[in-house]
Protein backbone atom coordinates (compact mmCIF):
# COMPACT_ATOMS: atom_id res chain seq x y z
CA UNK A 1 0.00 0.00 0.00
CA UNK A 2 1.48 3.35 -0.89
CA UNK A 3 1.38 6.52 1.80
CA UNK A 4 -1.51 8.42 1.73
CA UNK A 5 -3.00 10.78 3.95
CA UNK A 6 -6.28 10.08 6.19
CA UNK A 7 -8.95 12.13 7.50
CA UNK A 8 -12.71 11.28 9.02
CA UNK A 9 -14.70 13.81 7.94
CA UNK A 10 -18.13 14.52 10.25
CA UNK A 11 -20.48 16.15 7.80
CA UNK A 12 -20.73 16.44 3.57
CA UNK A 13 -19.84 19.49 3.25
CA UNK A 14 -16.43 18.82 5.66
CA UNK A 15 -15.83 16.06 2.87
CA UNK A 16 -16.83 18.06 -0.31
CA UNK A 17 -14.48 20.28 1.13
CA UNK A 18 -11.43 18.16 1.66
CA UNK A 19 -11.94 16.72 -1.77
CA UNK A 20 -11.78 20.42 -3.42
CA UNK A 21 -8.18 20.43 -1.51
CA UNK A 22 -6.91 16.38 -2.36
CA UNK A 23 -4.53 16.62 -5.29
CA UNK A 24 -6.54 12.57 -5.64
CA UNK A 25 -8.61 12.39 -2.87
CA UNK A 26 -11.28 9.16 -2.56
CA UNK A 27 -14.11 8.85 -0.59
CA UNK A 28 -14.22 5.50 1.54
CA UNK A 29 -17.64 4.37 3.12
CA UNK A 30 -16.83 0.36 4.27
CA UNK A 31 -14.03 0.12 1.91
CA UNK A 32 -14.87 -3.09 1.15
CA UNK A 33 -13.41 -2.59 -2.90
CA UNK A 34 -11.27 0.30 -2.09
CA UNK A 35 -9.13 -0.86 0.55
CA UNK A 36 -7.77 -4.33 -1.03
CA UNK A 37 -7.31 -2.08 -4.01
CA UNK A 38 -4.80 -0.02 -2.22
CA UNK A 39 -3.31 -2.81 -0.72
CA UNK A 40 -2.70 -4.59 -4.05
CA UNK A 41 -0.90 -0.98 -5.02
CA UNK A 42 -3.95 -1.05 -8.10
CA UNK A 43 -4.66 2.71 -6.56
CA UNK A 44 -2.93 5.02 -5.25
CA UNK A 45 -5.32 8.10 -3.79
CA UNK A 46 -3.46 11.10 -2.18
CA UNK A 47 -5.75 11.28 0.29
CA UNK A 48 -8.58 8.95 1.79
CA UNK A 49 -11.93 10.70 3.15
CA UNK A 50 -13.55 8.26 5.56
CA UNK A 51 -17.41 8.91 5.93
CA UNK A 52 -18.31 6.83 8.46
CA UNK A 53 -18.12 9.74 11.26
CA UNK A 54 -20.92 11.01 9.17
CA UNK A 55 -23.69 10.22 10.93
CA UNK A 56 -26.46 12.39 9.23
CA UNK A 57 -25.71 9.75 5.69
CA UNK A 58 -27.08 6.42 8.04
CA UNK A 59 -30.38 5.44 8.46
CA UNK A 60 -33.65 3.93 6.98
CA UNK A 61 -37.21 5.65 6.95
CA UNK A 62 -40.46 5.48 4.99
CA UNK A 63 -41.39 8.50 3.29
CA UNK A 64 -45.18 7.85 1.50
CA UNK A 65 -44.69 5.40 -0.90
CA UNK A 66 -41.21 5.21 -0.36
CA UNK A 67 -38.79 3.78 1.48
CA UNK A 68 -35.80 6.19 1.69
CA UNK A 69 -32.50 4.94 2.83
CA UNK A 70 -28.98 6.64 3.83
CA UNK A 71 -25.74 6.52 1.94
CA UNK A 72 -23.80 5.15 5.00
CA UNK A 73 -26.31 2.47 5.90
CA UNK A 74 -24.75 -0.68 6.12
CA UNK A 75 -26.17 -4.19 3.74
CA UNK A 76 -26.77 -5.67 7.73
CA UNK A 77 -29.23 -2.60 8.46
CA UNK A 78 -31.15 -3.06 5.51
CA UNK A 79 -31.34 -6.55 5.61
CA UNK A 80 -32.71 -6.35 9.25
CA UNK A 81 -34.64 -3.29 8.81
CA UNK A 82 -38.36 -4.14 9.74
CA UNK A 83 -39.27 -1.72 7.63
CA UNK A 84 -37.92 -2.45 4.55
CA UNK A 85 -38.52 -6.20 4.90
CA UNK A 86 -42.25 -4.91 5.18
CA UNK A 87 -42.51 -2.73 2.08
CA UNK A 88 -39.98 -4.44 0.08
CA UNK A 89 -38.77 -7.78 1.22
CA UNK A 90 -37.32 -8.22 -1.76
CA UNK A 91 -34.93 -5.36 -1.24
CA UNK A 92 -33.53 -6.98 2.67
CA UNK A 93 -33.53 -10.53 0.80
CA UNK A 94 -31.07 -8.89 -1.59
CA UNK A 95 -29.12 -7.12 1.00
CA UNK A 96 -28.99 -10.37 3.31
CA UNK A 97 -26.84 -11.83 0.74
CA UNK A 98 -24.50 -10.03 -0.03
CA UNK A 99 -21.03 -11.03 0.62
CA UNK A 100 -20.45 -12.56 3.79
CA UNK A 101 -21.40 -11.13 7.52
CA UNK A 102 -18.11 -9.32 7.34
CA UNK A 103 -18.93 -7.64 4.35
CA UNK A 104 -22.69 -7.26 4.91
CA UNK A 105 -21.96 -5.36 8.73
CA UNK A 106 -18.86 -3.14 6.73
CA UNK A 107 -20.30 -2.52 3.03
CA UNK A 108 -22.55 0.21 2.55
CA UNK A 109 -25.74 0.50 0.11
CA UNK A 110 -23.84 4.10 -0.76
CA UNK A 111 -20.59 3.00 -1.49
CA UNK A 112 -21.81 -0.06 -3.48
CA UNK A 113 -23.75 2.08 -5.91
CA UNK A 114 -20.89 4.78 -6.05
CA UNK A 115 -18.05 2.12 -7.21
CA UNK A 116 -20.87 0.16 -9.24
CA UNK A 117 -19.13 -3.47 -10.14
CA UNK A 118 -20.36 -4.97 -12.86
CA UNK A 119 -21.53 -7.66 -10.26
CA UNK A 120 -22.86 -6.31 -7.38
CA UNK A 121 -26.40 -6.51 -6.07
CA UNK A 122 -27.50 -3.30 -5.75
CA UNK A 123 -27.28 -1.60 -9.02
CA UNK A 124 -30.33 -4.35 -10.07
CA UNK A 125 -32.50 -2.81 -6.87
CA UNK A 126 -31.28 0.73 -8.10
CA UNK A 127 -32.25 0.45 -11.77
CA UNK A 128 -35.10 -2.58 -10.90
CA UNK A 129 -37.10 -0.95 -8.57
CA UNK A 130 -36.74 2.59 -10.34
CA UNK A 131 -35.45 4.08 -7.57
CA UNK A 132 -33.88 7.49 -7.33
CA UNK A 133 -30.31 8.53 -6.03
CA UNK A 134 -29.83 11.53 -4.12
CA UNK A 135 -26.86 13.60 -3.81
CA UNK A 136 -25.81 16.68 -2.61
CA UNK A 137 -26.28 18.51 -5.63
CA UNK A 138 -29.12 17.00 -6.95
CA UNK A 139 -31.25 13.57 -7.63
CA UNK A 140 -30.46 10.86 -10.56
CA UNK A 141 -32.97 8.75 -11.92
CA UNK A 142 -31.80 4.94 -11.21
CA UNK A 143 -32.28 4.14 -14.90
CA UNK A 144 -29.23 7.19 -15.58
CA UNK A 145 -27.08 6.61 -12.73
CA UNK A 146 -25.02 3.52 -14.01
CA UNK A 147 -23.25 4.57 -17.23
CA UNK A 148 -20.49 1.67 -17.62
CA UNK A 149 -18.45 -0.80 -16.03
CA UNK A 150 -17.32 0.93 -12.36
CA UNK A 151 -18.84 4.53 -13.70
CA UNK A 152 -21.49 5.97 -12.82
CA UNK A 153 -23.08 9.87 -13.41
CA UNK A 154 -21.58 11.12 -10.46
CA UNK A 155 -19.68 14.23 -11.13
CA UNK A 156 -16.47 16.00 -9.06
CA UNK A 157 -17.30 16.32 -5.33
CA UNK A 158 -20.58 14.64 -5.93
CA UNK A 159 -21.52 12.91 -2.83
CA UNK A 160 -24.26 9.98 -2.76
CA UNK A 161 -26.73 11.07 0.75
CA UNK A 162 -29.76 8.71 -0.37
CA UNK A 163 -31.71 6.13 -2.36
CA UNK A 164 -35.21 6.55 -2.39
CA UNK A 165 -37.09 3.16 -3.45
CA UNK A 166 -40.61 3.21 -4.39
CA UNK A 167 -42.77 0.47 -3.02
CA UNK A 168 -43.25 -1.99 -5.70
CA UNK A 169 -46.68 -4.15 -5.64
CA UNK A 170 -44.62 -7.45 -6.32
CA UNK A 171 -40.76 -7.95 -6.26
CA UNK A 172 -37.96 -10.89 -5.96
CA UNK A 173 -34.37 -10.91 -6.55
CA UNK A 174 -33.04 -14.09 -7.48
CA UNK A 175 -28.93 -14.38 -8.32
CA UNK A 176 -26.88 -17.12 -9.27
CA UNK A 177 -23.78 -16.45 -6.56
CA UNK A 178 -20.07 -16.76 -7.34
CA UNK A 179 -19.36 -19.74 -4.72
CA UNK A 180 -16.34 -18.03 -3.16
CA UNK A 181 -17.06 -14.07 -3.68
CA UNK A 182 -20.98 -14.23 -3.47
CA UNK A 183 -21.18 -11.56 -5.87
CA UNK A 184 -23.63 -12.52 -8.49
CA UNK A 185 -22.53 -14.47 -11.89
CA UNK A 186 -26.08 -13.45 -13.17
CA UNK A 187 -28.77 -11.59 -10.55
CA UNK A 188 -32.14 -10.57 -11.77
CA UNK A 189 -34.82 -8.20 -9.75
CA UNK A 190 -38.08 -8.54 -11.17
CA UNK A 191 -40.89 -5.73 -9.94
CA UNK A 192 -44.37 -5.16 -10.69
CA UNK A 193 -45.40 -1.70 -10.15
CA UNK A 194 -48.11 0.56 -10.61
CA UNK A 195 -45.97 2.23 -13.97
CA UNK A 196 -45.27 -1.44 -15.03
CA UNK A 197 -42.68 -4.17 -14.87
CA UNK A 198 -39.03 -3.74 -14.99
CA UNK A 199 -36.95 -6.42 -14.76
CA UNK A 200 -32.85 -5.24 -14.05
CA UNK A 201 -29.90 -7.91 -15.01
CA UNK A 202 -26.30 -7.49 -12.75
CA UNK A 203 -23.38 -9.71 -12.94
CA UNK A 204 -23.84 -10.65 -17.15
CA UNK A 205 -22.66 -7.68 -18.12
CA UNK A 206 -20.18 -4.85 -18.14
CA UNK A 207 -23.00 -2.60 -16.32
CA UNK A 208 -26.69 -3.51 -15.40
CA UNK A 209 -29.32 -3.26 -17.51
CA UNK A 210 -33.05 -4.01 -18.16
CA UNK A 211 -34.93 -6.52 -20.77
CA UNK A 212 -37.80 -4.92 -22.34
CA UNK A 213 -38.83 -7.89 -24.42
CA UNK A 214 -38.99 -9.62 -20.84
CA UNK A 215 -40.28 -6.61 -19.18
CA UNK A 216 -43.41 -6.54 -22.22
CA UNK A 217 -43.83 -10.37 -21.79
CA UNK A 218 -44.56 -10.05 -18.16
CA UNK A 219 -46.67 -7.39 -17.95
CA UNK A 220 -49.33 -8.83 -20.24
CA UNK A 221 -49.12 -11.89 -17.82
CA UNK A 222 -46.76 -11.43 -14.80
CA UNK A 223 -45.76 -15.30 -15.04
CA UNK A 224 -42.82 -17.32 -15.37
CA UNK A 225 -43.96 -19.14 -18.23
CA UNK A 226 -44.92 -15.59 -19.80
CA UNK A 227 -41.08 -15.53 -20.09
CA UNK A 228 -40.86 -18.75 -22.24
CA UNK A 229 -39.15 -19.07 -25.78
CA UNK A 230 -37.09 -14.95 -24.56
CA UNK A 231 -33.63 -14.92 -24.73
CA UNK A 232 -30.96 -12.65 -24.48
CA UNK A 233 -28.02 -11.91 -26.43
CA UNK A 234 -24.85 -12.42 -25.94
CA UNK A 235 -22.77 -10.52 -28.10
CA UNK A 236 -22.08 -7.84 -24.92
CA UNK A 237 -22.49 -9.84 -22.05
CA UNK A 238 -19.08 -11.04 -20.05
CA UNK A 239 -16.98 -13.98 -20.27
CA UNK A 240 -14.76 -14.47 -17.66
CA UNK A 241 -12.67 -17.62 -15.68
CA UNK A 242 -16.38 -18.33 -13.82
CA UNK A 243 -18.58 -18.41 -16.88
CA UNK A 244 -18.69 -17.52 -20.75
CA UNK A 245 -21.06 -15.34 -22.48
CA UNK A 246 -23.20 -17.71 -23.34
CA UNK A 247 -23.98 -19.06 -20.03
CA UNK A 248 -24.96 -15.75 -18.46
CA UNK A 249 -27.44 -15.57 -21.26
CA UNK A 250 -28.76 -18.59 -20.20
CA UNK A 251 -28.59 -18.03 -16.74
CA UNK A 252 -30.84 -14.49 -17.09
CA UNK A 253 -33.55 -15.98 -18.62
CA UNK A 254 -33.19 -18.88 -15.52
CA UNK A 255 -32.75 -16.30 -12.54
CA UNK A 256 -35.83 -14.04 -14.25
CA UNK A 257 -38.11 -16.85 -14.29
CA UNK A 258 -37.33 -17.83 -10.78
CA UNK A 259 -37.95 -14.10 -9.75
CA UNK A 260 -41.17 -14.15 -11.40
CA UNK A 261 -41.99 -16.98 -9.49
CA UNK A 262 -40.50 -15.95 -5.65
CA UNK A 263 -42.24 -12.67 -6.70
CA UNK A 264 -45.87 -14.24 -7.75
Amino acid sequence: MYSFNYRRVSSVDEAVAALGKAEDGKLMAGGMTLLPTMKQRLAQPSDLIDLSGVGALAGIKREGNRIVIGAMTRHADVADSAEVRSAIPALAHLAGRIGDPQVRNRGTIGGSIANADPAADYPAAVVGLGATVHTNQREIAGDDFFTGMFDTALEDGEIITAVSFPVPEKAAYVKFPNPASRYAVVGVMVARTGGGVRVAVTGAGPSVFRVPAMEAALAKSFSAAALDGITVAADDLNTDIHASAEYRAHLVGVMAARAVAAAG
